[in-house]
């Protein structure tokens, strides 16, 4: 059952990935609408990328690795304890905050992009953070 739970949680955790990473790519092409100077989305991706590994070292390792943890703790896990009730409160608020600032932004070509770096530096983070889920499978951590 752990095993399972930390597939879900993996699973979610790339649906995230996905999810981001469509978004700021809608957000930076129609900033690039606004101002097709390519050189300057290169360098705002650069910076994107950059922000996702700071993210990634100081935030969302040690997220995947607490809940790993936590799953292992479980004595008797349940299908829904692949990650705390507070994550799914805290993801609600999150994708909200998110598609607000998404709407905001339309027509904007700073905000576009600075809503998009935000969103391909999560995305980006993400991903390289849920290696830290195959590890856990790697390591015959069930």
């Amino acid at each position: 059952m752990k095993k399972t739970l930390k597939i879900l949680a993996l699973l979610v955790w790339y649906i995230g990935v996905i999810a981001l990473s469509l978004k700021s790519y809608k957000l930076f092409n129609e900033a690039y609408t606004l101002n097709s100077n390519l050189s300057y989305l290169i360098l705002f991706l650069l910076l994107a990328f950059l922000l996702s590994l700071f993210k990634t070292k100081y935030i969302f390792i040690k997220s995947c690795q607490r809940n790993l943890q936590r799953i292992e703790a479980l004595k008797e896990p349940k299908i829904w304890q692949f990650y705390k009730i507070e994550f799914f409160l805290f993801l609600i608020v999150v994708i909200s905050l998110g598609a607000l600032l998404s709407r905001m932004a339309l027509g904007n070509y700073y905000f576009l992009i600075s809503v998009g770096i935000i969103d391909m530096s999560l995305a980006l983070a993400l991903f390289f953070s849920g290696f830290e889920f195959f590890c856990s499978f790697k390591s015959n951590k069930t």
